[in-house]
């Protein structure tokens, strides 16, 4: 389709993206018949592919019954399941759930929550956030502002409230020779402590982190002890932890939230992609009690809200997906399917001289790329390697999630894999196959 006769406002407005007309398991089919393998399930949102029938069925019977009620009126059956779901399953001591409908509606939402328990609690002095560089929380201002992806950021900056950002965990560039991980982490978390005090204790409300870094950086796990050194400076301080489990949630990482893997639990946790797998729009956050009997106890009320709130339709298939988790047990199926994953990649790209780094957890990947492998040195951002594996991907009938930027917001080039639970090992061959084709391709014309 020529761009001149589309009148759909696009991302990239000099050309119009191929048509998708279906989707099975984890295929997508366009308008001329090609079929994709979606290894990144769009932006790590398609957990259980494409048309799964449990799903669909679940929402044709809520749109039978209900498709839509104002939640200044309302309540729904299908919401009210949906949140005890999530909070039998949910880290210790949350108590609700927060119904939005994405990723960036649910960060927003937190800022909010925290602002306004502080608020509640008679500490309104406390106005200021601290997250991380090369981080990413969404494109609403709030989120924005509080995210460290510079290039993202740097249009609107002026309109930007200001926040504090600390160095991110990210030891394949970062961690200081000899330095243990642990140490790392240690050291990290006294950068946190010092950039709360420098703000000044008592007017901190939250650090904000990606559990495990997601599209800015390429997948950046947490080294050992970490997440426990945060949890213990934000305790010192009365500092509140958000946790944006996005993208890297709900069974990605191979435990159905990531930070289980790090023993922590934040006091608001943010939740989107995989909690509805992509056949609805919704997101939600999960609030720690004292957060929710502040509010309660106080006004009553959080001022806070949009007009889609726990969309019914949404609730419904996002309940099905969850489900279906528990019903096949897919998310330990994320564990065995990534531990297949990752050494298919490293036997293909464990010695490739353009492969930096191959990091990740479950179905959760990332592949940065370097011009200079022992130096680490990332190639000239002018090449935009990252856009010519994605096209060269695209030709070769696979989706993987490429981005610039991810040394500092200007260098550095990787490759984001996030495909569907249902994955089979002969599936995720062919992934790594043809990305090893793209990628090789791309750095050949360079």
């Amino acid at each position: 389709m020529p761009a001149a006769s589309t009148h759909v406002f696009h991302r990239q407005l000099q050309h119009t993206p191929p048509v998708a007309v279906s989707g099975r398991g984890v295929y997508l089919t366009d308008a001329d018949g090609k079929r994709y393998i979606d290894a990144s399930g769009g932006a790590a949102v398609s957990c259980l592919g494409h048309g799964h029938p449990d799903v669909l069925a679940a929402m044709h019977a809520q749109i039978d019954k209900l498709a839509y009620a104002h939640t200044s009126f309302f309540t729904t059956e299908v919401a009210e399941t949906l949140a005890a779901q999530l909070i039998r399953t949910a880290p210790p001591g949350m108590s609700h759930v927060y119904f939005v409908s994405g990723g960036s509606e649910a960060m927003e939402a937190t800022l909010k929550m925290a602002r306004q328990y502080f608020v509640e609690i008679g500490q309104p002095q406390r106005t200021h956030f601290i997250a991380r560089r090369q981080s990413y929380h969404g494109n609403t201002l709030g989120a924005l502002a509080i995210g460290g992806n510079q290039w993202r950021r740097e249009p609107f900056a002026p309109i930007l409230m200001p926040a504090t950002h600390v160095s991110p965990c990210y030891p394949y560039r970062e961690q200081r020779a000899g330095e243990t991980p642990e140490l790392y982490g240690q050291r990290l978390a006294q950068e946190l402590e010092h950039a709360i005090l420098e703000k000044g204790a008592d007017r901190v409300i939250a650090f904000i982190a990606e559990t495990v870094g997601g599209a800015t950086a390429g997948v950046l796990a947490p080294v050992p002890g970490y997440f426990k050194a945060v949890r213990e400076v934000c305790d010192r301080y009365g500092v509140l932890l958000i946790l944006d489990e996005v993208m890297c949630g709900m069974g990605r990482t191979g435990t159905l939230h990531a930070c289980e893997q790090e023993g922590v639990s934040p006091d608001l946790l943010a939740v989107a992609k995989g909690l509805g797998g992509g056949y609805q729009p919704i997101g939600a956050v999960l609030a720690q009690k004292k957060i929710v009997d502040a509010m309660r106890d106080g006004t009553g009320f959080f001022q806070h809200g949009h007009t889609y709130l726990g969309h019914a339709i949404a609730c419904a298939a996002a309940l099905a997906v969850q489900q279906v988790f528990e019903r096949d047990q897919l998310i330990a199926q994320v564990r065995t399917r990534g531990a297949f994953l990752q050494t298919l990649m490293q036997g293909s790209w464990g010695d490739h001289p353009h492969v930096g780094d191959i990091r990740g957890r479950g179905l959760f990947w990332g592949i940065e790329l370097v011009q200079d492998r022992a130096k680490k040195t990332p190639f000239d951002p002018a090449r935009k390697v990252h856009a010519r594996i994605k096209k060269e991907a695209m030709a070769r009938g696979l989706m993987v999630y490429p981005m610039g930027g991810t040394v500092d917001g200007r260098y550095g080039d990787h490759v984001l894999l996030a495909p569907p639970f249902i994955s089979s090992e002969a599936e995720l061959t062919m992934v790594v196959e043809r990305l090893g084709s793209a990628m090789d391709a791309a750095i050949a014309a360079v």
